[in-house]
């Protein structure tokens, strides 16, 4: 599976989980793959939530290395620049 299909099954696989976080107020924003670890940040009411690491950990990051080849990891900690700033465009250019 090439990088654009992996991130594809990411994108596909977090559309999934994201109705459960949207039910009490948050969200899930996908903000890139590299070397096996996804980035996300977390949104609404998960923005800055105690909880947020564990739902993580808990939930998205389990269910992503089940569904998806490669993943090893999910994280909102120490995104890459420039992967943070190819996700600000994407979100400017929605």
């Amino acid at each position: 599976m090439d990088e654009a299909e992996t991130i594809k099954l990411i994108e596909a696989t977090i559309d999934k989980v994201r109705p459960f976080l949207q039910r009490d107020g948050g969200d899930i924003d996908f903000v890139g793959f590299r070397d096996g670890v996804v980035y996300v940040l977390m949104a609404g009411a998960c923005e800055g939530c105690t909880m947020a690491g564990a739902d993580i950990a808990a939930g998205v990051e389990i269910i992503l290395m089940e569904e998806v080849p490669g993943v090893i990891r999910v994280t909102q900690d120490d995104i890459p620049v420039d992967l943070m700033e190819e996700y600000l465009e994407r979100k400017k250019n929605r």
